[in-house]
């Protein structure tokens, strides 16, 4: 069962579009936000000047899906500066540091949690990794690895809540509620969530869209694009779990067709999502 949780962010702008700082007042981890745009204000303050980890988010010119890099560092506004200055990885808008308020972390364990949070986005898959090598990680003692676990599920909740859920699972294999999409060659299953509607990896899509397509053409090309949407043979396939923001939307792109999700998806009963959600 999840247990309820109380964040406190402070602003010390007061624009909620600014600096943010963000915290569990009963943990030791802090997350600072900051604007790309805003990153010489940080100089005044000394929370970002300490050991920790950090990312840079941003979003591909080319590709709908967000991009992260994921660092240490020993004092992160002055690499946050380096990077600032770095054509090289120029995609990122936003910095978040994530410190020990008590100052307690050291390199060694901002080196491990690095290493661990690469694996941990690499194989959820919702960013792409913008990192060129692999980070390698400290050998620590294992009590020490259970609190470093302990203030990484701190910094995930405190990522999602600020706007990147990194480290949360498209699909939650424990409480998911499958439904069904079919029609023509279209085969497809989902889940309703938190963020949308999730049309699970193997699900077959029909290839030949309807003249009343209209801006799902748009939406299958784009992921057809990105390599979402494969074709093989006479129908096209779903590459990875995939959020569309409602279940419409889904429905439309796997049957290639203007479709009202809320009645095309269908539990393994063939009660349809709208009597399950809208009509309990």
């Amino acid at each position: 069962m999840n247990l309820g949780k109380t964040i406190q962010i402070y602003m010390p702008d007061g624009s909620p579009i600014s600096i943010k700082i963000a915290e569990i007042t009963t943990r030791i981890v802090q997350l600072i936000l900051i604007p790309r745009n805003k990153l010489s204000e940080m100089a005044q303050r000394e929370e970002a000047k300490n050991v920790g980890i950090y990312f840079l988010f941003g979003k591909s010119d080319t590709d709908g899906k967000p991009n992260v890099y994921i660092g240490e560092a020993e004092n992160c506004y002055e690499r946050l500066k380096q990077h600032n200055r770095d054509t090289k990885k120029d995609f990122w808008n936003v910095a978040v540091a994530v410190v020990s308020k008590t100052g307690s972390f050291t390199k060694s364990h901002v080196k491990y949690l690095e290493s661990f949070c690469y694996k941990q986005a690499l194989s959820i898959g919702r960013f792409h990794i913008e990192n060129g090598n692999i980070p390698t990680q400290s050998s620590l003692p294992e009590p020490m690895i259970a609190d470093l676990m302990d203030n990484y599920e701190t910094m995930k909740t405190l990522l999602s809540a600020l706007g990147y859920p990194i480290f949360e699972q498209i699909v939650n294999e424990e409480t998911k509620e499958i439904f069904y999409c079919k029609g023509k060659d279209a085969d497809a299953q989902g889940e309703f969530t938190n963020e949308g509607f999730v049309v699970f990896k193997g699900s077959v899509c029909n290839l030949i869209e309807s003249s009343s397509a209209g801006r799902l053409k748009n939406i299958r090309k784009e992921l057809i694009q990105n390599q979402v949407l494969i074709q093989q043979e006479d129908v096209l396939v779903f590459q990875e779990n995939y959020i569309f923001s409602s279940p419409s939307a889904a429905a439309g792109a796997v049957l290639a067709r203007r479709a009202n999700g809320w009645t095309e998806w269908k539990d393994e009963n063939g009660i349809t999502l709208d009597q399950l959600r809208r009509q309990e």
